[in-house]
């Protein structure tokens, strides 16, 4: 599977919407997506560990 910033994106959405206690617009998406690549250098976030990906997402909890 190719990983691409289209599949980073549908990744953090589902991870954002997993636990049915937030959605993808209580948080800044794209900048999700851009910090975790640019931290990471990778589009499959899949193989990012998953603290470094929720304090990430912390970062862009809309207000």
């Amino acid at each position: 599977m190719a990983h691409t910033v289209e599949t980073a994106t549908a990744y953090v959405i589902t991870e954002l919407e997993a636990k049915g206690t937030a959605t993808r617009f209580d948080f800044d998406v794209s900048g999700i997506v851009a910090a975790t690549h640019n931290l990471t250098e990778t589009w499959d976030f899949h193989s990012v560990d998953r603290r470094r990906f929720w304090s990430i997402a912390a970062t862009f909890l809309r207000a």
